[in-house]
């Protein structure tokens, strides 16, 4: 057993933020004292003296002996890993480096297809060919859900070259997959199983909610530690077991992707996070849920709203829990677009929540809510209901994504891997003539933000019919060089055959 009580960085980076010192190092503004006035009016002189380079007294992260190898065991005793690597660039450079650390050029990797955006970037930088595999959609409730253990025992048996399963959970609405049996899979195929867990730092702390992906046998866990803990945002950990994850080659990717000036801020408060819910997160989460569970109960029962509950999902065999903490409600039978619904909550009634979708508002619960924030959102949805009686407009209901509509099979291995697509010779075409050509960009609708397009697939009818939809109903496109979606950057035919050989 570990003293989860100390706080090596934290305290280390307060002892040096008070030493009496002539600063001639890095940053610039010298321990605040050269810092704008407007920066310190915000911050405060505290941060800005704390605001350090890796001096002696404060280790370093890419080769850590003092302080920084004490915190980061304390977290992997934490959070029960066997080896944790603090991240200054949050889950980002983590999904990178794990794609960089598990697949060589060529490899295939299995990816769902609700994967963030860092994910298509670690391909980019790895040179691995994804398998995409499709996560069970929900018609009815309009969400993505998780990934069937079925759905990754089909494709490893389709292509058994893959060298490692890459899965999203929890998602963003804190729906859990079935990650014992697919860890399950994967290791009977002699491959690691990747788990983006960005979402779910705070499994491991409360019995009463779903089991975090370390305990269900994933190999390297990636949390962004700032989304539901208290640490600052950017911060984040990595977290590896077993034998299956070549752990130099981890740190080397990490070097590769993270910055070599990382902020002592992030990481002291990755330090306080862990030390935060290690000796005091039951306590903390049991409050949390409280407030959730009252919110979601309060919240069903204003009429026209409806809240995603773990009943509604049971009948889809890919969810294997729910993280109550997550809240999503759907607001369609409003007559609302959950943009449109957000719009009025944040601009008039003082009530932001994590994520609009065209027709659900999704809700974070953390341990920094008190019960004045439960209050405060509970009046602005009455207020929202109030205005907009029940419509049940048949309009406001979003598409399904064309990958959950038109896909033929469930899996689909792309012409040209991303990295090839990012290097490729590009020119523009009209949208209408983009069908059947290879994208060169990648294209996620917002919401709900899963790639449509990925750079190196076969542009669609359907996916620029969807993209131009969610944009029609008050969404957005990213990757998009043209954000009207009149143009679309393809590869060019004749270099492309040139440069691929």
């Amino acid at each position: 057993m570990m003293d989860q009580t100390q706080t090596p960085i934290l305290s280390a980076l307060q002892e040096s933020g008070q030493r009496s010192m002539a600063a001639f190092f890095a940053p610039g503004h010298k321990r605040g004292q050269g810092a704008s006035p407007r920066l310190k009016q915000v911050l405060g002189t505290a941060a800005l003296r704390s605001d350090l380079p890796e001096l002696p007294e404060l280790d370093n992260l890419f080769a850590p002996e003092g302080i920084i190898r004490a915190a980061q065991e304390l977290a992997a005793a934490a959070f029960g890993a066997e080896q944790t690597w603090f991240l200054a660039n949050g889950s980002t450079c983590g999904l990178e480096a794990a794609i960089l650390a598990t697949c060589n050029p060529g490899d295939k990797i299995l990816v769902p297809r609700n994967v963030h955006r860092s994910v298509i970037s670690g391909l980019v930088l790895a040179g691995a060919r994804p398998v995409y595999v499709l996560p069970e959609y929900a018609p009815d409730l309009g969400l993505v859900l998780g990934v069937q253990a079925e759905a990754i025992a089909a494709a490893l048996a389709h292509h058994p070259d893959i060298r490692a399963v890459l899965l999203v959970s929890p998602t963003y609405h804190g729906i859990c997959s079935q990650v014992a049996a697919i860890a399950a899979i994967a290791h009977a195929h002699g491959i690691p199983l990747l788990v983006d867990e960005a979402h779910g730092a705070h499994l491991a702390f409360h019995p009463q909610l779903p089991a975090s992906a370390l305990a269900q046998g994933a190999d390297l866990v990636v949390q962004s530690t700032h989304k539901v803990l208290s640490a600052l945002s950017q911060a984040a950990m990595i977290h590896s077991q077993g034998d299956r994850i070549d752990r130099d080659r981890l740190r080397a990717a990490l070097a590769l992707v993270q910055s070599s000036s990382p902020n002592y801020l992030l990481l002291a408060s990755l330090d306080a996070a862990r030390h935060q819910i290690a000796t005091a997160g039951e306590s903390h989460l049991s409050d949390t849920l409280a407030l959730a569970l009252a919110l979601r109960a309060q919240l069903s029962a204003i009429p026209g709203l409806s809240v995603v509950d773990l009943p509604a999902l049971a009948a889809y065999s890919s969810v294997q829990d729910l993280d109550l903490t997550r809240i999503s409600v759907d607001v369609s039978d409003l007559g609302l677009t959950g943009l449109a619904a957000d719009a009025i909550l944040h601009e008039e009634l003082g009530v932001t929540v994590e994520l609009p979708e065209l027709r659900h508002l999704t809700l974070i619960v953390s341990l920094g809510n008190t019960s004045a924030d439960g209050w405060r959102c509970l009046e602005g949805f009455r207020t929202l209901a109030e205005r907009f009686p029940i419509q049940k407009n048949p309009s406001m209901a979003p598409a399904a994504t064309p990958q959950m509509e038109y896909a033929e099979a469930p899996l689909s291995l792309p012409l040209v891997s991303p990295r090839e697509a990012f290097f490729a010779p590009k020119e523009t075409v009209r949208t209408a003539a983009a069908p059947g050509r290879i994208s060169a960009e990648t294209l996620s609708a917002y919401p709900p933000g899963i790639p449509t397009l990925v750079a190196g697939e076969v542009i669609t009818p359907e996916a620029i019919a969807y993209l131009r939809t969610v944009k029609h109903q008050g969404g957005y496109v990213t990757g998009a060089s043209d954000p009207a979606l009149e143009t679309l950057q393809v590869l060019s035919r004749e270099p492309l055959r040139a440069f691929l050989g």
